[in-house]
């Protein structure tokens, strides 16, 4: 069973959210000690103080708690700071790209710096992909399909490029760095224009 979106879990039964944050919070303190591929569920389950059977009630695997600790931590970080993207890119865009810098450096550690699974992947562009097709408001586009491709584009080329800063062994200041991504996605995003009225 995987678990609801962080989105729908005002839904859930507090327990539930209770251990899931829990899970979720445990993995990322072992990633700031040890490899990915060296942490097993028991390890995960111990560190959270909850049993095997807990877990798997919650997760289908390791991986999948990745992806959902990943979607956690970077919806937060975007929440904390106040983060909205809103179709004027500029301000907006290198904050998105500087609060991603930030989630990879902060949320992997060391040990896991190369070490980047499909389903972290997965999970962090599509929180990119939705900050970006609300910003676009879909519905103010010509037509659906451009503004998500475009949000998809957007998403897919910023989690790229910070990617590729992360896993650089002599990095630039997030700062910086998170300039020249929004100077990048820019000019897919300005792609989806508003029609005339």
């Amino acid at each position: 069973m995987e678990p609801e979106p962080e989105s729908l879990a005002q839904d859930l039964d507090p327990r539930v959210v209770r251990t899931r944050r829990l899970l979720q919070d445990a993995l990322c303190k072992l990633l700031q000690e040890k490899g990915f591929n060296e942490i097993s569920v028991q390890d995960i389950a111990d560190a959270a103080t909850v049993n095997r059977a807990t877990f798997y009630a919650h997760y289908r695997d390791k991986y999948g708690l990745l992806g959902c600790m990943m979607s956690r931590r970077l919806d937060d970080m975007l929440a904390e700071r106040k983060v909205r993207f809103d179709r004027t890119c500029g301000p907006a865009l290198k904050a998105v790209a500087l609060t991603l810098c930030d989630c990879l450096e902060h949320s992997l550690g060391p040990a896991n710096a190369r070490n980047f699974e499909p389903h972290m992947e997965a999970a962090v562009i599509g929180v990119l992909q939705r900050v970006f097709a609300c910003g676009l408001g879909q519905n103010n586009c010509e037509g659906i399909e451009p503004s998500q491709m475009a949000a998809a584009a957007a998403a897919w080329a910023m989690y790229g490029a910070a990617r590729q800063w992360a896993e650089a062994e002599v990095r630039r200041p997030s700062a910086e760095i998170a300039a020249a991504i929004a100077d990048l996605v820019t000019p897919i995003l300005a792609s989806c224009r508003v029609p005339a009225a």
